[in-house]
């Protein structure tokens, strides 16, 4: 038996399909390193334990469980939640985190309805009181930040992807302990076959950017859209858009930012021609940095932003990336 912590925190690591861990990792591990001992759970290859604990120790993990694939390269979801439950059952631990990824919140959700624990999802942060873990949310429309606690058992919780700034210290050399699972046989859904499409892009996934450029119908059309586009290069960031703008179909779904879209929370949002609908609003409230630009001054989005341009997008931003260009030269 292997002695783990009081103040454990599970965090569920996932590893890209290139065989490194997720974007999602450092900030998993430092909400957990807020509230506890962090303990990483990474399901891959056998051939990549040595080098995904090591990154895992770099983001902060003293501990990190490692297992095989049991299956998780064909079936879905199920031998992942297979491996969650043994780690749970071995950590006993105060709270499981989980990324708020797609695939994130079906491990999450399939893992509490077996355990019969208590799950809150999209969190923006954790934190602790006497009693034991708390997960943060953002809700209508941001207007309020609200806590939810487990009754009895670890809370599960997903979090939203750049809504921890906290970083856990490097580990130089984490424990990696070994863990047997036993496959519960569950139902799962299995993937038959699999066709390679190959993207190439150099901007960041809009999930979990550092940087978003977004959109609105104030831009007028899919073709003067691309003024978004030359700005987030410029900058190195995502496109986003709202929903306005997807509707008029200027860029597929996608790009959308709001309620009914992606929801994040970079260290810099500039938003262009949106006038900062509520729906827009809570999906990207909880960034640190909101810039705005609209000819309406007296449109919601500039109640939110922490600077505001009252002017022509199509004068303004060419000045910008002007700007910012002659910087870099």
């Amino acid at each position: 038996m292997t002695d783990f912590a009081a103040d454990s925190v599970l965090v569920w690591l996932d590893v890209t399909p290139s065989g490194d861990l997720a974007a999602s990792a450092a900030g998993l591990l430092g909400a957990a390193a807020r509230v506890g001992s962090p303990v990483a759970l990474i399901v891959a290859d056998e051939s990549r334990h040595a080098a995904l604990a090591e990154a895992a120790g770099q983001r902060g993990a003293a501990t990190v469980l490692v297992c095989g694939l049991g299956g998780a390269d064909t079936a879905l979801t199920v031998p992942v939640v297979d491996a969650l439950a043994a780690a749970s059952t071995l950590v006993q631990p105060d709270a499981v985190l989980v990324s708020n990824s797609i695939e994130g919140r079906d491990v999450a959700g399939r893992f509490a309805a077996r355990t019969s624990t208590a799950l809150c999802v999209d969190a923006v942060g954790v934190a602790r009181d006497e009693e034991g873990v708390l997960a943060e949310h953002s809700v209508y429309g941001g207007a309020y930040t609200v806590t939810g606690a487990a009754t009895f058992g670890p809370l599960v919780v997903t979090v939203r992807q750049g809504a921890v700034e906290h970083r856990a210290e490097a580990v130089t050399a984490p424990r990696v302990v070994p863990l047997e699972v036993t496959a519960s046989g569950a139902p799962a859904a299995t993937i038959a076959g699999f066709e390679e499409a190959t993207v190439t892009s150099t901007r960041p996934e809009l999930r979990g950017a550092a940087k978003v450029v977004s959109g609105g119908r104030g831009l007028g059309s899919g073709e003067k859209f691309a003024l978004v586009e030359q700005l987030a290069d410029v900058l190195g960031a995502a496109v986003g858009a709202s929903r306005a703008a997807v509707d008029a179909g200027y860029v597929p779904y996608s790009y959308q930012v709001g309620q009914t879209g992606v929801s994040v929370s970079p260290q810099l949002y500039i938003a262009l021609g949106i006038s900062g609908a509520i729906q827009h609003k809570a999906g990207m409230q909880t960034a640190k940095t909101i810039v705005a630009v609209n000819k309406d001054g007296d449109a919601p989005i500039f109640d939110i932003a922490d600077f505001g341009v009252v002017g022509d997008v199509f004068t303004v931003v060419p000045q910008l990336i002007a700007a910012l260009e002659a910087k870099k030269k």
